[in-house]
């Protein structure tokens, strides 16, 4: 019973806080309702026996993916309001779209409640006496775990590609060079100037 109940406060939580994200017009608000989905889904995540899922979408999630958001949206300065003028214009295709999400989930469901696939309670597919993150450990790093390298060094490529992009030569931006600093010379370095009395530097 009180799983049952805490599902239900978790899942209204969830929903509501999404449709908050997309109603809010604050961005910094959006945001911070988006975390309080990720954490009501974790909540799920947990009910379900699923803790791995539950610490990941924390830590991913709601520790880099939402923080970041949070802060491009702050550093941007981005016109919501100019944004936001065309939205009626897009109304009825966001609807219609709406729409077919909606009814392919029903089918969905239907299909899925009437071929009798549905896990009995308290089933669990985990090994007897090997927890949920063991299980999930042995399978990525025993099964898979060619894929999982490969899935890392696909990322790791990604990130040198960002980086690469990000420190691009431009022309007309002033660069600090570390080696002509720490090589420069008195005479490079300091310059003498005879100043007269009630003039100044000039440039």
């Amino acid at each position: 019973m009180l799983q049952v109940i805490a599902f239900w406060i978790l899942a209204s939580v969830t929903v509501l806080s999404a449709f908050f994200v997309v109603a809010a017009r604050n961005p910094v608000r959006s945001v911070l309702w988006l975390i309080l989905a990720f954490f009501s889904a974790a909540g799920l995540f947990v009910l379900l026996g699923a803790e791995f899922l539950a610490m990941l979408l924390i830590v991913v999630y709601v520790g880099a993916v939402a923080v970041l958001f949070l802060f491009v949206v702050m550093m941007l300065d981005v016109d919501f309001t100019e944004l936001k003028q065309g939205f009626l214009s897009y109304l009825p295709f966001g609807a219609l779209v709406a729409i077919v999400l909606v009814a392919e989930l029903i089918i969905v469901g239907q299909s899925w409640t009437q071929a009798n696939v549905v896990a009995p309670a308290g089933a669990s597919t985990t090994p007897e006496g090997v927890s949920n993150v063991e299980a999930l450990g042995m399978l990525l790093y025993d099964d898979y775990a060619y894929f999982f390298q490969a899935a890392g060094l696909v990322l790791l490529v990604a990130m040198i590609g960002a980086i690469v992009l990000t420190l691009r030569h431009k022309p007309h931006v002033k660069r600090q060079n570390i080696a002509e600093q720490v090589g420069r010379d008195r005479k490079t370095a300091v310059t003498m100037q005879d100043v007269k009395s009630g003039e100044g530097l000039g440039e």
